[in-house]
């Protein structure tokens, strides 16, 4: 529960929202801003043209530009309906937009309706404006918030300030998108596919979000809220009661050991209040491409480098599964331009992106291979498809490998190297790619997608998305007894594993760990401890002989709530 705040979340959407009374000064003040900003740019750019050597008539359009926005008609229809439509700046230069194309468009003639886009594009760089300022008004502005945003990508999770950030509601998206599930995995309650939400907030509205229950509540009366603060304060107990497992071992009661490690998107994951390295195994995946799309350009090799020696040393030396760039789909660099995709979740991404571009990998591979020397790591690839593809990597691995030794640069003797599980063909031909192998590990949540032809970022069929088909239990199972026959590990590290019943299910599997939040590891913990090996089993064995989703899901439940009574019990008793 907090004031909400609504951020632009991209450049596709312009965001709705309407704003008090008193806020309509420093609204008109922002617009006057933003066109002050633009103003200046135009007239800069206008100067480095003619310093450049180009003619003041090719130059002059920059001055056209200066003119349109200086028209006092066109300021005042923008002015007028923020203060009487009380809606933001960003919403009303969008509208005068709209007027500007439909005015012209409507005259004869492609010369003036051609003049038409020219009139409205100064105008669309104040709107570009004003957008760019949502992010910057997040990072200045203080007090906890509820974030409200039209779409949730994976660039804008990247930088949520996880002490003031409190949950994230969004017009659009699925469950299983790429930014929701990133925003629970930091612990933000989260609820997406909310329909007009924007137009009906107001900038600093008390909200309260559920995300159990994938409810906003706006302005909340005092029934509401005592309900919420009840609910919030059972939650923490639980929590709290789940926390003392976190220091624990992870292992069965009967003493079947499990690894239980970390996802890590950025350096700071390791810098959170109550992270403690001890509570961990290591790290089980490192996203690299969060730590590149946190910067305004590739990062070097000895950049790269550093920021894998502190992952290493922030926890105190475990293994780090370091997964090499996975870009592509809604995970774009700003400073990289790739081609306009019609169905990108099926195109250029991961492996398939520096397979081309090998000196991406080169790079990579060299501050990998450099920080392997400051403690254990290992290697993941993402999205492959084939053995082919694994053992041309294996190839450029050991090129890079051996220049390294060449310079002198000091590399560990031993570096596993893994794939991730996440594509129909790799599941099928797994014994055969766990030769070339030494560990796999299963990414359910572009599996789910792929087994299932369901893009998790569509909400048209993310009701479709279903972590318990049948065919994604089965695959499971599949993947662990192929990696058991070849006497290799293997892992879990989509969000399912977070899950603790989940987590039993892949321990009954035969998976040798899981890789989760920093906030799950108590509850999957838990849940392990508190059961056999034995228990494990028959709860694997029964969910592989059902055939429907829903009995999967009923079976889990039941799981969920023997435990939940179980640290209930536990609780009342010490």
């Amino acid at each position: 529960m907090a004031p909400v705040q609504v951020i632009r979340a991209t450049p596709k959407i312009v965001p709705t929202w309407s704003i008090r009374e008193d806020e309509v000064e420093a609204e008109v003040k922002r617009l006057a801003q933003a066109i002050k900003a633009v103003s200046e740019g135009l007239e800069e750019q206008r100067k480095k043209l003619l310093a450049a050597g180009i003619a003041e008539k090719e130059a002059e359009i920059f001055s056209v530009h200066r003119m349109i926005l200086q028209d006092p008609l066109a300021l005042k229809k923008v002015q007028t309906r923020i203060a009487e439509e009380r809606l933001n700046a960003e919403d009303c230069v969008q509208f005068l937009i709209g007027v500007l194309e439909k005015t012209m468009s409507g005259l004869e003639g492609n010369s003036v309706r051609s003049y038409g886009a020219d009139i409205s594009e100064p105008w669309r760089m104040v709107l570009a404006q004003l957008m760019s300022s949502g992010r910057e008004a997040l990072l200045s502005s203080e007090g906890q918030v509820v974030l409200a945003a039209a779409e949730l990508t994976p660039h804008v999770v990247t930088f949520l300030d996880r002490d003031r950030v409190l949950a994230v509601v969004t017009e659009t998206g699925g469950r299983f998108s790429h930014g929701a599930v990133l925003a629970r995995s930091f612990g933000f309650p989260t609820v997406v596919g909310v329909p007009n939400l924007l137009s009906r907030l107001e900038q600093g509205m008390r909200i309260i979000v559920d995300g159990d229950k994938g409810t906003v509540q706006l302005n909340p009366d005092q029934e509401a809220v005592d309900h919420f603060l009840e609910r919030q304060a059972r939650r923490r107990a639980r929590l709290e009661r789940l926390s003392v497992h976190a220091a624990l071992p992870a292992e069965t009661s009967d003493g079947h050991p499990f690894s239980v490690r970390i996802n890590v998107e950025s350096t700071r994951d390791l810098g959170l209040s109550g992270f403690d390295p001890s509570h961990t195994d290591g790290v089980g995946l490192l996203r690299t491409e969060f730590l590149y799309m946190e910067r305004t350009q590739f990062p070097s090799e000895e950049e790269q480098y550093r920021m894998y020696r502190r992952v290493i040393e922030g926890v105190g030396g475990r293994p780090v599964t370091i997964r090499t760039l996975d870009i592509g789909n809604d995970k774009q660099l700003p400073y990289f331009k790739t081609p306009h995709e019609v169905n990108p979740a099926l195109g250029w991404r991961g492996i398939r992106v520096y397979l081309e571009w090998q000196d991406l990998l080169r790079v990579q591979f060299r501050a990998i291979l450099r920080a392997s020397a400051d403690g254990p790591v290992r290697v993941l690839f993402p999205m492959v498809t084939s053995n082919a593809e694994v053992e041309r990597l294996h190839v450029i691995f050991n090129e890079v490998r051996a220049q390294l030794e060449d310079q002198g640069f000091e590399v560990a003797e031993e570096i596993p190297v893994g794939i991730m599980v996440e594509v129909p063909s790799a599941l099928i031909t797994m014994p055969r790619i766990l030769e070339s192998v030494d560990f796999v590990s299963v990414g359910t949540n572009d599996l789910v997608q792929y087994l299932l032809a369901c893009d998790r970022d569509n909400p048209w069929v993310s009701r479709l998305y279903d972590p318990y088909h049948p065919a994604v239990m089965w695959s499971l199972d599949f993947v662990a007894k192929s990696a058991a026959a070849a006497g290799k590990p293997c892992y879990v590290c989509g969000e399912m594993a977070g899950d603790y019943a989940t987590a039993l299910l892949l321990v009954g599997m035969g998976y040798s760990g899981v890789s989760v939040a920093q906030n799950f590891v108590a509850q999957v913990k838990f849940g392990i401890r508190e059961s056999t090996l034995a228990e494990a089993q028959q709860l694997a064995k029964t969910v592989c002989s059902l055939d429907n989703a829903a009995s999967i899901r009923e079976l889990l439940e039941a799981t969920r709530v023997k435990l939940h009574d179980g640290s209930q019990r536990a609780s009342s008793e010490s």
